[in-house]
Protein backbone atom coordinates (compact mmCIF):
# COMPACT_ATOMS: atom_id res chain seq x y z
CA UNK A 1 0.00 0.00 0.00
CA UNK A 2 1.64 3.32 -1.07
CA UNK A 3 1.47 6.29 1.10
CA UNK A 4 -1.55 8.62 1.05
CA UNK A 5 -2.45 11.92 2.07
CA UNK A 6 -5.49 12.46 4.09
CA UNK A 7 -7.39 15.15 5.13
CA UNK A 8 -8.61 14.75 9.16
CA UNK A 9 -11.82 16.92 9.34
CA UNK A 10 -12.76 17.77 12.75
CA UNK A 11 -16.08 19.13 13.18
CA UNK A 12 -17.17 21.25 16.13
CA UNK A 13 -15.62 24.36 16.95
CA UNK A 14 -17.52 24.39 21.21
CA UNK A 15 -15.42 25.54 23.87
CA UNK A 16 -15.58 21.96 25.61
CA UNK A 17 -15.10 19.65 22.64
CA UNK A 18 -14.20 16.11 23.02
CA UNK A 19 -13.97 15.51 18.95
CA UNK A 20 -10.17 16.33 18.73
CA UNK A 21 -9.35 13.29 21.29
CA UNK A 22 -10.75 11.31 18.49
CA UNK A 23 -8.60 12.76 16.00
CA UNK A 24 -5.81 12.64 17.61
CA UNK A 25 -6.14 9.28 17.68
CA UNK A 26 -6.32 9.04 13.66
CA UNK A 27 -4.10 10.96 13.01
CA UNK A 28 -1.36 9.17 15.41
CA UNK A 29 -2.25 6.12 13.42
CA UNK A 30 -2.64 6.90 9.82
CA UNK A 31 1.03 8.53 10.61
CA UNK A 32 2.80 5.81 12.09
CA UNK A 33 1.15 3.71 8.75
CA UNK A 34 3.32 6.24 7.23
CA UNK A 35 0.54 8.39 5.43
CA UNK A 36 0.40 12.27 5.54
CA UNK A 37 -2.05 13.75 7.45
CA UNK A 38 -3.67 17.18 7.09
CA UNK A 39 -5.57 18.48 10.23
CA UNK A 40 -8.46 20.76 9.35
CA UNK A 41 -9.91 22.83 12.39
CA UNK A 42 -12.24 25.10 12.35
CA UNK A 43 -11.72 26.48 15.27
CA UNK A 44 -8.71 27.35 13.94
CA UNK A 45 -9.33 28.84 10.61
CA UNK A 46 -12.61 30.85 11.69
CA UNK A 47 -14.46 30.20 8.56
CA UNK A 48 -17.49 32.87 7.56
CA UNK A 49 -20.30 31.33 7.59
CA UNK A 50 -20.69 30.34 4.05
CA UNK A 51 -22.29 33.45 1.67
CA UNK A 52 -19.56 31.90 -1.26
CA UNK A 53 -18.24 29.12 -2.40
CA UNK A 54 -14.48 28.71 -3.03
CA UNK A 55 -15.40 28.21 -6.58
CA UNK A 56 -17.43 31.45 -6.58
CA UNK A 57 -14.52 33.92 -6.17
CA UNK A 58 -12.38 34.79 -8.70
CA UNK A 59 -9.08 32.87 -9.45
CA UNK A 60 -6.53 34.00 -6.57
CA UNK A 61 -8.96 36.24 -4.27
CA UNK A 62 -10.41 33.61 -1.98
CA UNK A 63 -9.74 34.35 1.12
CA UNK A 64 -6.80 33.03 2.69
CA UNK A 65 -8.15 29.98 4.63
CA UNK A 66 -10.04 29.06 1.95
CA UNK A 67 -7.12 28.71 -0.58
CA UNK A 68 -5.14 26.83 2.36
CA UNK A 69 -8.02 24.22 2.73
CA UNK A 70 -8.51 24.31 -1.37
CA UNK A 71 -4.56 22.99 -1.79
CA UNK A 72 -4.58 20.97 1.05
CA UNK A 73 -8.42 19.34 -0.62
CA UNK A 74 -6.54 19.13 -3.89
CA UNK A 75 -3.67 17.22 -2.81
CA UNK A 76 -6.12 15.21 -0.78
CA UNK A 77 -6.60 11.21 -1.46
CA UNK A 78 -9.05 10.68 1.29
CA UNK A 79 -10.88 12.68 3.79
CA UNK A 80 -11.53 11.32 7.65
CA UNK A 81 -14.71 13.33 9.19
CA UNK A 82 -14.37 13.95 12.90
CA UNK A 83 -18.37 14.66 13.85
CA UNK A 84 -20.31 14.37 17.25
CA UNK A 85 -23.81 14.64 17.57
CA UNK A 86 -25.44 17.59 18.20
CA UNK A 87 -29.42 16.88 18.44
CA UNK A 88 -29.07 13.80 16.62
CA UNK A 89 -27.36 15.89 13.70
CA UNK A 90 -24.16 17.05 12.74
CA UNK A 91 -22.46 19.98 14.38
CA UNK A 92 -23.27 23.46 12.14
CA UNK A 93 -19.73 24.75 11.95
CA UNK A 94 -18.66 21.05 10.14
CA UNK A 95 -21.49 21.74 7.77
CA UNK A 96 -20.25 24.81 7.10
CA UNK A 97 -16.59 24.09 6.53
CA UNK A 98 -17.61 21.38 4.06
CA UNK A 99 -20.14 23.48 2.17
CA UNK A 100 -17.59 25.79 0.68
CA UNK A 101 -15.94 23.12 -1.34
CA UNK A 102 -17.23 20.92 -4.30
CA UNK A 103 -14.97 19.62 -6.97
CA UNK A 104 -12.34 19.34 -4.38
CA UNK A 105 -13.76 16.12 -3.39
CA UNK A 106 -14.56 14.75 -6.23
CA UNK A 107 -13.28 10.62 -6.77
CA UNK A 108 -11.95 10.59 -3.05
CA UNK A 109 -13.66 8.82 -0.27
CA UNK A 110 -14.06 9.45 3.02
CA UNK A 111 -14.88 7.84 6.14
CA UNK A 112 -16.91 8.51 9.32
CA UNK A 113 -15.35 8.72 13.19
CA UNK A 114 -18.47 9.86 15.29
CA UNK A 115 -18.54 10.17 18.55
CA UNK A 116 -21.17 11.07 21.86
CA UNK A 117 -21.21 11.46 25.28
CA UNK A 118 -23.96 8.28 25.54
CA UNK A 119 -24.12 4.93 23.76
CA UNK A 120 -24.95 5.66 20.26
CA UNK A 121 -21.33 6.76 19.64
CA UNK A 122 -22.73 9.76 17.21
CA UNK A 123 -24.56 7.11 14.55
CA UNK A 124 -27.28 8.95 14.12
CA UNK A 125 -25.51 12.20 13.13
CA UNK A 126 -23.25 9.58 10.53
CA UNK A 127 -26.16 8.73 8.67
CA UNK A 128 -27.01 12.26 8.02
CA UNK A 129 -23.53 13.22 7.06
CA UNK A 130 -22.93 10.07 5.21
CA UNK A 131 -26.04 11.52 2.64
CA UNK A 132 -24.03 14.79 2.77
CA UNK A 133 -20.65 13.39 1.69
CA UNK A 134 -22.05 11.56 -1.26
CA UNK A 135 -23.27 14.78 -2.28
CA UNK A 136 -20.22 16.48 -2.45
CA UNK A 137 -18.54 13.78 -3.98
CA UNK A 138 -16.87 11.77 -1.52
CA UNK A 139 -19.11 9.15 -0.87
CA UNK A 140 -18.02 7.48 2.49
CA UNK A 141 -16.74 4.08 2.88
CA UNK A 142 -19.43 1.33 3.99
CA UNK A 143 -17.93 1.05 7.42
CA UNK A 144 -18.18 3.64 10.57
CA UNK A 145 -16.11 4.30 13.40
CA UNK A 146 -18.62 5.22 16.28
CA UNK A 147 -16.99 5.96 19.64
CA UNK A 148 -19.59 5.68 22.53
CA UNK A 149 -18.98 7.92 25.80
CA UNK A 150 -15.67 9.28 23.98
CA UNK A 151 -14.80 11.44 27.59
CA UNK A 152 -14.15 7.27 29.18
CA UNK A 153 -13.35 5.64 26.01
CA UNK A 154 -10.39 7.70 24.61
CA UNK A 155 -7.91 9.57 26.62
CA UNK A 156 -7.20 13.79 26.71
CA UNK A 157 -4.30 12.92 24.45
CA UNK A 158 -6.11 10.65 22.23
CA UNK A 159 -5.16 7.69 23.49
CA UNK A 160 -7.91 4.73 23.80
CA UNK A 161 -8.61 4.04 27.09
CA UNK A 162 -10.85 1.18 25.77
CA UNK A 163 -9.07 -2.20 24.02
CA UNK A 164 -11.75 -2.18 21.37
CA UNK A 165 -11.27 1.53 20.33
CA UNK A 166 -8.20 0.70 19.25
CA UNK A 167 -8.98 -2.42 17.20
CA UNK A 168 -12.31 -0.93 15.62
CA UNK A 169 -10.27 2.12 14.60
CA UNK A 170 -7.72 -0.27 13.15
CA UNK A 171 -9.79 -2.37 10.94
CA UNK A 172 -12.18 0.39 9.97
CA UNK A 173 -8.69 2.60 8.88
CA UNK A 174 -8.14 -0.90 7.15
CA UNK A 175 -11.07 -0.06 5.05
CA UNK A 176 -10.99 3.40 4.30
CA UNK A 177 -7.21 3.51 2.87
CA UNK A 178 -7.79 0.18 0.97
CA UNK A 179 -10.79 2.27 -0.30
CA UNK A 180 -8.19 5.80 -0.93
CA UNK A 181 -5.51 3.23 -2.47
CA UNK A 182 -8.30 2.08 -5.18
CA UNK A 183 -9.66 5.50 -5.54
CA UNK A 184 -6.19 7.27 -6.20
CA UNK A 185 -5.11 4.49 -9.04
CA UNK A 186 -8.37 5.25 -10.37
CA UNK A 187 -7.90 9.32 -10.62
CA UNK A 188 -4.55 8.68 -12.10
CA UNK A 189 -6.14 6.97 -15.50
CA UNK A 190 -8.92 9.61 -15.07
CA UNK A 191 -12.47 10.38 -13.95
CA UNK A 192 -16.04 10.00 -15.44
CA UNK A 193 -16.08 13.82 -16.46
Amino acid sequence: MSSLRVAVLLGSVRRDRVGGRAATLVVRELERRGHHVDLVDPLELQLPLLDRMYKEHPKGEAPEPLEMLADIYRKADGFLVVSGEYNHGIPPALKNLLDHFLEEYFWRPSGIVCYSAGGFGGVRAAMQLRMTLAELGMSSVPSILPIPRIGQAIDENGVAIEPIVDRSANRFLDEFLWYANALKDARASGSPY
